[in-house]
């Protein structure tokens, strides 16, 4: 049988030296076998650690508990996950100009027709479900932009290769932005981030082009603003400044961020309890079951109960940072970068702003959060980790 070298990045940071034989095929049995025991375990670990959390934070809510619906939505994500996992992701590959002109018209759709709530479009209902499609549009937008710079590994140290990357997302992250959607855009931008590092753009065009976002940042919150130029709107801006000073309106701009630090230390190290879980409870933290999901479960389990979820969390990105080191192609390895970063950052920034440490956003908690949207298209996003490693570096 004759063997063929693949060379799929010359960069140290993306080389995919490989050899692979041409009755190389992976049947069900064998996708598996090869399956990555720890992150089926981190993951199911979370979701059921968010479905009980669910179950705590709404049982007092006015329209009962949300771990019905909640679980519901997890039975679609987990078989979303399933059916991933037997995809090849070189299939996502062949048809990436589909996926991102489908999600350009979905995005196009949403601000064309979608139902205004709370001052923003970012849900479509169809056949009486309510889904937001900017949630799967980080999954899609990974896919999209791994596939673009693959199939141009031998220019990765080229500038116009970064530059027409960036271009690439620009589109769907400007869509998201005028939804408005500030959180779910910097999520896009996070999946941008990892897709340029590990397509091997050189450290210099990395760090100028992070420069230049840093500089537009700076134009977008306070240069352009003192000029009577507003980009966000007022309500974007205050959030972004003002948890640098969450005492400074604790009745206004800052109040969201201020009760989400009370609630949070008001869980101690063991909790209150569901019972004594005034902060949440009372109505005294807004979207405690969405974007503060984090601060209600600080309170009602403490600091314990969080460190649990949180491990969780740590254990996916490790072992999302494992298979983009196994993958078994750049295509593979950008895409795992795309999700495990995606995830981290959202992470990071939820946790982050219920703390005081970064600023609110909007963006929900993996496996915790109500909504079905994001509960699915992290399931799915698990499955295709898991189908990226199941067909990486034969295991020795």
């Amino acid at each position: 049988m004759t063997d063929v070298v693949h060379i799929e990045a010359v960069d140290a940071r993306a080389r995919g030296l490989r050899t692979r034989r041409a009755s190389d095929r992976f049947g069900p049995l064998e996708v598996v076998r090869r399956l990555d025991a720890l992150l089926l375990f981190a993951v199911l670990g979370a979701l059921a650690y968010g479905l009980w959390a669910i179950d705590g934070i709404t049982k007092y809510a006015p329209g009962g508990s949300a771990l019905d619906r909640q679980g519901l939505y997890a039975a679609v994500g987990l078989v979303a996950m399933v059916v991933a996992l037997f995809i090849d992701p070189s299939l996502y590959r062949r048809f990436a100009g589909v996926i991102y002109t489908g999600l350009l018209a979905v995005m196009a759709l949403v601000l064309a027709t979608g139902a205004v709530t709370r001052g923003s479009k970012r849900w479509i209902t169809a056949g009486g479900f309510t889904f937001q499609p900017s949630e799967f549009g980080k999954l899609l937008l990974a896919l999209c932009l791994a596939a673009f710079v693959a199939d141009r590994v031998r220019k990765s140290n080229d500038l116009g290769v970064a530059l027409r990357t960036i271009g690439l997302a620009a589109v769907p992250i400007l869509l998201v932005f005028v939804q408005p959607d500030f959180g779910t855009a910097l999520v896009y931008v996070a999946v941008l981030a990892a897709v340029l590092f590990v397509s091997g753009i050189r450290w210099v065009q990395l760090a100028a082009i992070g420069g230049v976002a840093l500089v537009v940042a700076l134009a977008v919150l306070w240069v352009l603003p003192a000029a009577g130029i507003n980009v966000l709107k007022p309500y974007q801006a205050a959030r972004l400044t003002g948890f640098t000073h969450p005492a400074s309106d604790p009745s206004a701009a800052t109040y969201q961020v201020t009760q989400s630090i009370t609630t949070v230390g008001a869980g101690g190290l063991r909790g209150r309890g569901v019972a004594g879980a005034t902060q949440t409870t009372l109505g005294y933290l807004p979207a405690d079951t969405t974007d503060f999901a984090f601060a209600s479960l600080a309170e009602q389990r403490g600091f314990l109960g969080v460190s649990v979820l949180l491990l969780l969390y740590l254990l996916i990105v490790w072992r999302g940072l494992r298979i983009v080191a196994g993958a078994g192609d750049l295509f593979g390895a950008t895409v795992a970068a795309g999700i495990s970063f995606a995830f981290l950052f959202q992470v990071y920034v939820n946790v982050g702003m219920t703390i005081g440490i970064a600023p609110i956003t909007g963006i929900t908690l993996p496996f915790v959060s109500v909504g079905g949207s994001s509960m699915i298209s992290n399931l799915t996003a698990m499955g295709i980790l898991q189908a990226i490693h199941s067909r990486g570096r034969r295991r020795r």
